[in-house]
């Protein structure tokens, strides 16, 4: 029979080890990997200062690798850029050659919608100069000064359903847009935050998910910890005189 002292060390290796893997599976996750899983595309909600009718989207991409899948989608790069494994061959002209094409102006004006008052805002894409790092701008302009828009975010869910998108917008107002979800009414100006409590529901949401992904972890952390202590007070018990 294997002593005592030296099962919670067998314990504590094999809970050592259990998270070791865990972190290897977590650090072997590719961000910049063409998939819903990376970092999350965002965008920035934002009303015009001089123009209340106006209302500003900001859309960027989680990654580079994005838009040379949705280059390839719409037809305006070739089919190998996306490898047999998945992967995608990005090339830095990639952002170049989407940022300029009427497909992609389009796409962004069907993907992200505004209305006031129950009537849709007219779009319009600004040309961007630097697509990969800022980004691209929407501007919206409704029939009248706008209190409360509602925006709807749809950006690359018909590549990939998993695909969501981190909104920030005025009053540190936030949503996360992705299955089930792609419609939040934001306030611009003074208006209240008329949906204030559904934030707040998501929230606390993505709290307990948070939770619920790193709290495995701690109570292993917290194990490996008592078991390291229970080695020592055996190993001082033994030196200690009888």
């Amino acid at each position: 029979m294997p002593s005592t002292a030296r099962w919670p060390r067998r314990v504590a290796a094999s809970l050592l080890t259990s998270v070791a893997f865990t972190l290897t599976l977590f650090a072997a996750v590719d961000p910049a990997a063409a998939h819903p899983y990376g970092y999350p595309q965002t965008v920035t909600i934002a009303a015009d200062a001089t123009r209340p009718e106006v209302v500003h989207l900001r859309w960027k991409a989680g990654g580079n690798d994005e838009l040379t899948l949705l280059g390839v989608e719409l037809g305006l790069l070739p089919q190998d850029r996306v490898l047999l494994d998945g992967a995608i061959s990005f090339q830095a002209s990639d952002a170049t050659v989407l940022a300029s094409s009427a497909p992609f102006t389009n796409y962004l004006l069907k993907q992200m919608t505004v209305s006031s008052d129950g009537h849709a805002c007219a779009g319009a894409v600004d040309p961007p100069s630097d697509l990969a790092g800022s980004g691209v701008d929407v501007d919206y302009t409704c029939a009248g000064p706008v209190g409360a828009a509602r925006v709807e975010v749809r950006m690359l869910s018909d590549l990939d359903p998993a695909y969501q998108t981190v909104a920030t917008g005025p009053q540190g107002q936030r949503q996360v847009y992705g299955p089930g979800r792609y419609a939040h009414d934001w306030a611009l100006g003074d208006a209240p935050l008329t949906s204030e409590a559904s934030v707040t529901d998501h929230d606390r949401a993505t709290a307990w998910k948070v939770a619920g992904s790193v709290g495995p972890l701690l109570l292993v952390a917290a194990v490996v910890s008592l078991l390291r202590r229970q080695v020592r007070r055996r190993r001082v018990a033994r030196a200690l005189p009888s």
